[in-house]
């Protein structure tokens, strides 16, 4: 079976943030707004989307 994952864009800016939401950002692969990155979805990738909830969203999958 196919692991699942979920894709997340980054929405908003680091500046002015606290230094552990930049390294959050880092983490899940985005350091510049409307990048896309695709991670596993597990307990630790959705940990860290809540941390920065107001600087990312998770992108819908297209259905198929």
């Amino acid at each position: 079976m196919a692991e699942k994952t979920v894709t997340v864009e980054q929405i908003g800016s680091p500046i002015r943030r606290e230094g552990n939401q930049r390294a959050t950002l880092i983490g899940l692969g985005l350091n510049k707004l409307h990048r896309r990155s695709t991670l596993p979805d597990n307990s630790s990738t959705r940990g860290m989307i809540e941390a920065v909830k107001h600087l990312v969203r998770v992108v819908d999958a297209p259905r198929g």
